[in-house]
């Protein structure tokens, strides 16, 4: 068996390399898989990339298999699809799930991996961890039958969370950001869309995923009274300035955080596993692979992660793929 890889590391801040790599054999209870499919979540991972977490988040930042340390050199990711060429013998020959960073081979235990279903595409499998972030800010927004809201940011996090959304009876739901080619996206997604300064207010429910402290100050303008802001954005280490005044405390509006490192108290009796194995069930919907904006491949990778995070790529999630494989696109086995 083949046990040499290649992986993609932040060398310095705001520059990437690939470098080879020796794997070790795996042990009893590991698996040994091959990457189909990786996917960049533009938000996290470009900021990662320029060097911008904070050194009091360090540790709180860490991905699942992160190597090295922030700021660099680091190895970061945690959005990979790939099929278990060997391991436990319900797995082998798979399609996976894992929050393993770039890289083209890489060993695992075994309850790190979560099969693909047969009902989703390994090419849309890459949105599995952005989904399951939806999954649990929507179990802590707790939304209701004919609740009106608005997702402020139309990012890869704000878009997923609009799709789940589309699907809750009776609700009005408006995607609103300040790019007007979002409008596509909600068109394809199901929901409404609109410019900040043309958002609907009144709301029972706005999240936000902007990372700005202009969409944030928007939310609390779009509530209703009594009505709450579900944050989403990671703002890595930039100050956010809020109107707290005037008529923040008349109205008796809420910001509640909200993060998917941890299952939301209000699913206290579910799992991590089990938040994945929902967010990996609901992606069979072919309307989440509006989210996929962009693809390269994984040698590319030290020439696009600079424009993605400059925006030259205006990407949601961009696709990273790896050697090909007939079955990756059937969600089975190879």
């Amino acid at each position: 068996m083949n046990r040499t890889a290649r992986a993609f590391w932040i060398g310095s801040p705001g520059h990437g390399e690939i470098r080879d790599l020796t794997l070790p054999d795996p042990a009893h209870d590991e698996v040994v898989v091959r990457s189909l499919y990786s996917g960049v979540s533009r938000g996290t991972e470009t900021l990662v990339f320029r060097g911008g977490v904070p050194e009091s988040q360090h540790t709180a930042m860490r991905a699942p298999f992160q190597e090295g340390d922030f700021p660099a050199p680091v190895k970061y990711g945690y959005l990979n699809v790939g099929v278990v060429e060997e391991g436990p013998a319900e797995l082998t020959g798979r399609t996976v799930f894992s929050l393993y960073p770039h890289q083209t081979r890489f060993v695992v235990p075994a309850s790190a991996v979560t099969v693909v279903p047969d009902s989703v595409p390994a090419a849309r499998a890459v949105l599995a961890g952005t989904v399951e972030t939806a999954v649990n800010a929507l179990w802590d927004a707790a939304p209701l039958v004919g609740d009106r809201i608005a997702v402020v940011g139309g990012g890869m996090v704000g878009c997923s969370v609009a799709a789940l959304l589309a699907r809750f009876p009776g609700v009005r739901v408006q995607l609103v950001d300040a790019d007007p080619a979002r409008a596509g996206i909600a068109e394809a997604l199901g929901v409404g869309f609109a410019r900040p300064e043309d958002a609907l207010d009144g709301c029972d429910l706005v999240v936000h995923a902007s990372a700005t402290e202009q969409g944030l100050a928007r939310c609390l303008e779009l509530l209703s009274p009594e009505g709450t802001v579900i944050e989403l954005s990671w703002y890595g280490d930039r100050q956010v300035t809020l109107p707290l005044g005037e008529a923040f405390h008349s109205r008796r509006l809420v910001i509640r955080s909200s993060q998917v490192g941890t299952v939301s108290p209000r699913r206290a009796g579910r799992t991590y596993a089990d938040r994945l194995a929902l967010a990996l069930d609901l992606l069979a919907d072919p309307a989440l692979d509006a989210l996929v904006t962009g693809e390269s491949g994984f040698e590319e990778l030290p020439a696009v992660m600079p424009r993605l995070a400059t925006g030259e790529i205006p990407a949601l999630c961009h696709r990273v793929r790896y050697d090909a494989d007939p079955a990756r696109d059937h969600g089975k086995s190879a």
